[in-house]
């Protein structure tokens, strides 16, 4: 009979434990399974020159950051300041999501390219094996090609400061 009455209680008592956990975290905060694992690789034509290729392997031996965009991408266009801001101190490969070839060109045309190079994933493949769900997202892939950290969204200015320089300096030394 105790049973009866007790039992509904240590279930309730847990959904609120798990409650309660679930508000001490920040909603926009997605873990990424990626991170510290090898990034996926990928063979991506250039943006200026579609006969060539690019490839994950091809930047080993070096820190970068692979950032997400496309030119409808309104919060692409809000970030795009510190992403040439963090290019004055690592390689910055842009990775055009989902786009056409003449609106990205004209956007950057428009907006200025500090990217060490611009790739293109018209079809979203690359962006699919990365995880991403909206574009800006950004990853620090160090020399070893491993993912350190995904950045969902655009950049901030606090985590270009407080995050992204301290940890490129870090994996770079």
């Amino acid at each position: 009979m105790k049973l009866r009455y007790v039992l509904p209680l240590v279930v309730f008592l847990v959904l609120v434990g798990f409650l309660a956990v679930g508000l001490q975290r920040d909603p926009r905060e997605v873990p990424s399974p990626l991170v510290n694992k090898r990034a996926p690789e990928f063979s991506l034509p250039l943006l200026e020159d579609p006969a060539v290729q690019r490839t994950v392997a091809q930047m080993r031996g070096k820190v970068w950051v692979a950032n997400f965009f496309a030119s409808w991408c309104v919060p692409c266009l809000a970030e795009h300041p510190l992403v040439s801001e963090l290019a004055r101190s690592v390689t910055v490969v842009g990775i055009n999501y989902k786009d056409k070839h003449e609106d990205a060109t004209r956007w950057l045309a428009r907006n200025g390219n500090s990217y060490a190079m611009v790739l293109v994933d018209r079809e979203g493949k690359a962006g699919l094996d990365y995880g991403v769900y909206g574009v800006p997202e950004s990853y620090v892939i160090d020399k070893e090609g491993v993912i350190r950290y995904k950045q969902i969204g655009p950049i901030t200015p606090q985590a270009l400061q407080e995050v992204l320089l301290p940890l490129l300096k870090k994996l770079d030394a």
